[in-house]
């Protein structure tokens, strides 16, 4: 074996190589002339073909091409004047259509157009092109709207649609649409439902929000708006919930002015304030603070002034004593009613109004009296405790009690009626008490007073009314006060009004009865 056939050898692949094709093989050898299958005649025929197919298949595929690029921009220049595949105007399809097919299609919807009204109640009405005198007018809307389309991009209108609104151009009797408008029936509707918009509510526990409502109230302005855009787009349907012809809720329940009202509100219930009319106590919590809240129509929370007013009107009607009549067990064991006077609880009314919103604002929780402008000893039986001046106005007789006990009693001489100074009953308190003092009547023109009293002990308890000693007097008691009564004064011997000077102080209680 010769050299040349030893390289062969290492060259040929193992016995488990699979050969598919003799002419394979040839490409295992060093040179032509050590192959003796090798044509080269043939080899270049092959080369040769295989080229020209080449040529073939790129004249083709340059022919393909420039047939969709052909294609495509004859397209393109065919929607340089037709608008797009999948596009409707004002609701109709005009895919392909010129300006002109269109004009021609809307001017030729005047005669018999009719525009449905479809209420929120499902009814309709309608307006007939022939009613307003409507008559087609060429505009400049579809001229814009496909100078705006791009005709280079027409393949996305195979898949995307294009839905135009359009004003195209329409001449009708203004007047007499308006006058339509107005003979509507959901125009004319003599009793419309308003609108209301979402708000809090409570539900017992807490502020929640409660829905807005749709009424039917039509808009005016807002419908002729709607109704003049559809007649100018040739739109058969108007549906008016869905155009807002109706006038709108001004706050929806998603408003933020909504839930800061509710917020507000949910804060203020949180307060709670009892009253301490020991040993009654009133309170006033949520169920209470709720009735008083309001929100207008901006959503302004705020206290219904009256509700809270009246709320207190009450309290006050229930705990106050000052002028109201009493029952009064007498010294001498009587029962009897005592009226007028001003001693007694008295709620201030307007302080307190002004403190329970502040405290109501503050979301606070508090135990307190009211705001009172007169003041008692007790809530319980007579209020005026077991310690007072005693005054019995028809047996002329006084008693200084103390702790339940008398501790003195006197003969008196009261005002005279019969000269119109009766001393009036009802409960007091000693404003303050003094010695020597000189009680005066009316000042005369000349700067002299009608009369003059030196007296040693004073105790008013009735404004220019009091208790004190009287010598000028020269008896007490029984009815001396018909014939020689005082000006409205408690006259008193001198001894026993130094007695009752030295027991009472500033405050003591004076009951004054028949």
């Amino acid at each position: 074996m010769s050299d040349s056939n030893k390289k062969r050898k290492k060259v040929r692949p193992k016995q488990n190589t699979v050969i598919e094709e003799e002419k394979e093989l040839v490409f295992l050898y060093d040179d032509d002339e050590v192959n003796p299958n090798y044509n080269k005649e043939a080899d270049m025929e092959r080369k040769a073909k295989k080229a020209k197919v080449k040529k073939r298949v790129g004249i083709v595929c340059a022919s393909v091409l420039g047939a969709i690029l052909a294609i495509y921009l004859g397209i393109a220049l065919f929607f340089h004047s037709h608008f797009y595949f999948n596009t409707t105007i004002n609701g109709n399809d005009f895919s392909t259509k010129t300006i002109e097919d269109v004009e021609e299609y809307m001017a030729g919807q005047v005669d018999g157009y009719v525009l449905s009204l479809i209420g929120n109640d499902n009814t309709t009405e309608t307006i007939t092109g022939k009613e307003i005198s409507m008559k087609y007018k060429k505009g400049e809307g579809l001229a814009k709207v496909l100078e705006s389309q791009n005709p280079f991009l027409w393949p996305k209108s195979l898949w995307e649609k294009e839905d135009l609104h359009v004003e195209v151009g329409v001449e009708y009797d203004k007047k007499a649409l308006d006058t339509k408008i107005a003979s509507l029936k959901s125009v004319s509707n003599p009793k419309p439902t308003n609108s209301v918009s979402a708000m809090p509510v409570f539900d017992g526990n807490q502020f929640t929000i409660k829905k807005e409502v749709y009424g039917n109230k039509v808009d005016i302005t807002t419908m002729t708006k709607a109704i003049e855009d559809h007649l100018n787009g040739f739109v058969d349907t108007l549906n008016m919930e869905e155009e807002q012809c109706y006038v709108q809720p001004k706050f929806l329940s998603d408003a933020k002015e909504v839930a800061a009202a509710r917020d507000k509100m949910n804060q203020y219930i949180k307060a709670s304030v009892t009253y301490d009319f020991t040993p009654h106590t009133e309170v006033v919590d949520k169920a209470v603070i709720s009735g008083w809240l309001t929100v207008d129509g901006d959503m302004n929370v705020t206290f219904q002034k009256e509700k809270v007013k009246e709320y207190i009107k009450e309290l006050a009607s229930k705990y106050n004593t000052s002028g109201k009549p009493r029952s009064f067990v007498t010294a001498n064991g009587n029962t009897v009613e005592v009226r007028n006077g001003v001693y007694g609880w008295k709620i201030n009314q307007d302080k307190e109004y002004e403190k329970l919103v502040a405290n109501i604002e503050a979301g606070e929780t508090v135990k307190r009296e009211p705001e009172y402008s007169r003041r008692a000893k007790s809530h319980e039986g007579n209020d005026f405790g077991n310690t007072y001046v005693e005054i019995d106005l028809s047996s002329q007789r006084l008693w200084f009690i103390k702790d339940g006990q008398k501790m003195m009693e006197s003969d008196i001489v009261t005002g005279n009626p019969n000269k119109g100074n009766a001393t009036p009953q009802g409960v007091y308190t000693v404003t303050y008490k003094t010695k020597n003092a000189t009680l005066r009547g009316p000042k005369q023109p000349d700067g002299s007073y009608e009369w003059e009293s030196p007296v040693s002990f004073w105790m008013p308890f009735n404004g220019g009314i009091g208790m004190h000693d009287a010598n000028w007097q020269s008896a007490f008691g029984g009815s001396r006060y018909k014939t020689h009564g005082s000006h409205g004064c408690v006259n008193m011997p001198y001894e026993k009004a130094k007695q009752v000077y030295g027991y009472i102080d500033a405050g003591t209680v004076v009951v004054c009865h028949y």
